[in-house]
């Protein structure tokens, strides 16, 4: 991929997350996990871990807490998962929104988008493989100058850094 050919309309704002249509889903990732980090630390943490249920005890089961059942802490937890969502679908283009309408947190918006622009983790190997396989063989050829060789390398070398995060 050549990563000097992306273009963006749209999100490349301190006040806008950035905004994914479809293509360059791990660019897209790397700057939004850089986005949502700078906005709230918590809300990136409820994408990673999920959302926080506060839970009460009733007839020896936990159950979820009503509203007005939190206290001020666990409502600011709550609250994180549901900034998240906002600031990942703020950051999607309307086909892209409507297939995370049916996840309930901002943690299976993440992993919908994940495994559906980079596969599960068996696919992911599996093209880690190539790569690696690829980048083994490549050459130089003959009356290529170190330049051309370098730019036609690149490439490898930035899918395999995408490539070894989600292994």
């Amino acid at each position: 991929m050549d990563y000097k050919q992306i273009t963006f309309k749209e999100g490349a704002s301190l006040n806008q997350p950035p905004l994914f249509e479809g293509e360059h889903f791990s660019f897209w990732q790397k700057r939004m996990e850089i986005f949502i980090q700078s906005i709230d630390p918590s809300a990136r943490h409820a994408i990673v871990k999920g959302p926080f249920i506060p839970t009460k005890e009733v007839n020896g089961e936990l159950v979820p807490k009503e509203l007005d059942e939190m206290k001020d802490d666990e409502k600011r937890k709550v609250q994180d998962d549901q900034k998240a969502k906002s600031i990942l679908t703020f950051g999607l283009s309307s086909d892209e929104f409507f297939h995370t309408t049916r996840c309930k947190s901002a943690k299976d918006i993440w992993i919908m988008l994940e495994v559906t622009y980079e596969g599960t983790a068996d696919v992911r190997r599996a093209i880690n493989h190539t790569l690696v396989s690829e980048y083994e063989v490549f050459q130089m050829k003959n009356g290529e100058t170190i330049s051309e060789t370098s730019n036609k390398i690149h490439p490898y070398s930035e899918s395999l850094a995408w490539s070894w995060k989600n292994v």
